[in-house]
């Protein structure tokens, strides 16, 4: 009989529409209720993160505190100081291809194995973060006539190689080094630190401190670039038609790099070392137009003028005959300027540039009595 009350009293369109009022009230109280549960679990993940970062121990909010209502879900609250980050995990292999390939694992260098192995590991490493097909490891590591078993080789080498650059892997977990992607292999680039990147980024902070006016901080960073290298890049797959775009480009960057320190010599004001690097370089690369004016305005800055305008004409007569066109408009430039002892040449020092000191704290004043 209740049943039927409730159901008749429903029927006028009165009574359902307070009926339906009531339910959307009691629905977002509900709605609210979870809420504020849902922020009160946030805010508390939150303290444990802090905790576990810190190592300082938090109280726990109480469940249904105001202030933790006031904030959305993945805030915290202004008097909580967010969790620092967590370090990026240090890479695991460290490897150097600025010559025969290497590899440091742990803080200690590792056997690479066999010649083809080790050339393995040398094209994988001129592609760190992008995998190369196997197809294309076959063909390069064989010269183009691989053997009939050589894909089961290549198989075997990675194998050997995971082994090596993973020694404490447990069994059946998948590698983090060296990764099978889809058809092929690649260095996973957050496992692995290359000797190519950080010369590449060693050069750019030499030029970023040349062009700011620091040579010595310049030259201090060429150096360490340069310092990198032991002989052809990748070399065990130097030949490799793969490698040769990305070999070609690095052997340029070092010959650049080269010149920017002798550049920075010039402008610290070594002008005899200078000219002992680059008489050396110039042998090596007679045509290189930068290289040879720096070494003429070297000699002019040593009190060599006859050798500086010497070096400047044997290097026209050599571009005429080989390549039958005319050094560069700075090249003439400077022969002009040195015929004729221009005043920019001369070496000014720059001033080197002040390291901010820590500010001054005064003693306080003692208000008068």
């Amino acid at each position: 009989m209740a049943n039927e009350r409730v159901t008749a009293g429903l029927a006028s369109p009165g009574a359902a529409h307070a009926w339906r009022i009531a339910e959307l009230e009691r629905e977002v109280r509900e709605l609210r209720r979870t809420n504020t549960l849902l922020r009160t679990y946030v805010a508390q993940r939150l303290d444990l993160d802090a905790h576990h970062d810190t190592g300082r121990p938090r109280t726990p909010a109480a469940p249904g505190h105001a202030q933790d209502a006031r904030h959305p879900a993945g805030e915290r609250p202004p008097n909580r100081p967010a969790p620092h980050p967590a370090p990026a995990p240090a890479p695991a292999v460290v490897l150097r291809a600025l010559g025969p390939i290497e590899a440091v694992v742990g803080g200690r260098p590792v056997d690479l194995g066999a010649p083809k192995q080790r050339a393995l590991l040398a094209l994988l490493a001129s592609t760190v973060g992008r995998p190369v097909a196997c197809d294309v490891l076959v063909e390069e590591l064989w010269t183009g006539s691989p053997p009939p078993a050589a894909l089961s080789s290549l198989h075997a080498y990675v194998a050997n190689l995971r082994r090596v650059l993973e020694p404490h892997r447990a069994p059946r977990t998948p590698p983090t080094v060296l990764r099978t992607s889809g058809r092929g292999y690649l260095l996973e680039r957050r496992s692995v630190d290359v000797d190519v990147d950080r010369f590449t980024g060693r050069a750019a902070l030499a030029w970023q401190l040349q062009e700011s006016g620091d040579p010595h901080g310049a030259l201090r960073a060429f150096d360490q670039a340069l310092a990198l290298w032991r002989g052809p890049a990748y070399a065990e797959a130097a030949d490799s038609a793969y490698v040769r775009p990305d070999s070609a480009r690095l052997h340029e960057l070092r010959l650049s790099v080269t010149e920017g320190r002798c550049a920075a010599l010039l402008a610290a004001g070594a002008h005899e070392i200078a000219v002992a690097d680059l008489e050396a370089f110039v042998q090596d690369h007679p045509l290189r137009e930068y290289g040879c004016e720096l070494l003429g305005l070297a000699l002019y800055r040593a009190g060599r003028q006859a050798e500086a305008l010497a070096v400047l004409r044997t290097h026209q007569r050599r571009l005429a005959r080989e390549l039958g066109i005319d050094p560069r408009p700075a090249l003439q430039r400077l022969q002009q300027q040195i015929l004729h002892h221009a005043p920019s040449l001369d070496w000014h020092p720059r001033p080197r540039p002040a390291r901010p000191s820590a500010p001054r704290v005064r003693p306080p004043v003692a208000a008068p009595l």
